[in-house]
């Protein structure tokens, strides 16, 4: 790992470590360079601010899971994707309910959305309403993740996988199921 991404990873652990004991607000510059030995300079070298290392962490993290294998469908690479988050749950409910023009629940829907927009795309090439589905769907799953986050995760991240899979494929499923009976 070439030095600035030691930098980086060193002043991410650190970020992930301050925000599993208190909230985004509270956590200072100084205290991530503290915590891991580095100066305010070498800080503002890789980031911009607190919110842009909280952003790097998870498009690092997500990068990371995307590299570990190859996920057989979209599903997979979602339940991979909630076994990070259930791993890292008290570090991601601290970032989302961070507010402001750069949080973080902005910056994973600028992620999630353009994957859902191309399944979208490849799902119905000729769709006009696949951004606006895609919006949509970015928003419901960005909300289920936090909310399920919030309330301690009381499902298995594979469980929590299943039930978004039945939310979206399976009500689909029998919604165009009844809308092809209706006309007939």
């Amino acid at each position: 790992m070439p030095g600035s991404q030691i930098t980086k990873r060193a002043l991410a652990d650190a970020m992930k470590q301050l925000m599993a004991q208190r909230p985004f607000a509270r956590i200072s510059i100084g205290d991530i360079c503290g915590l891991c030995g580095m100066s305010r300079k070498s800080f503002y070298y890789h980031f911009r601010d607190k919110y842009d290392l909280v952003n790097w962490i998870f498009s690092s993290d997500l990068s990371a899971l995307m590299e570990q294998k190859e996920y057989e469908s979209l599903w997979q690479f979602f339940e991979a994707l909630c076994r990070y988050l259930h791993q890292n749950r008290a570090f991601y409910v601290n970032a989302f309910s961070v507010e402001g023009q750069n949080a973080f629940a902005g910056h994973f829907a600028e992620v999630l959305h353009p994957i859902i927009l191309s399944c979208f795309r490849e799902l119905f090439p000729q769709g006009e309403n696949n951004e606006f589905c895609a919006v949509f769907y970015t928003d419901a799953i960005r909300m289920s993740l936090l909310r399920w986050l919030r309330e301690g995760a009381s499902l298995s991240p594979e469980e929590y996988a299943r039930q978004v899979r039945f939310a979206v494929m399976d009500v689909a499923l029998k919604a165009a199921d009844e809308a092809a009976q209706q006309s007939l």
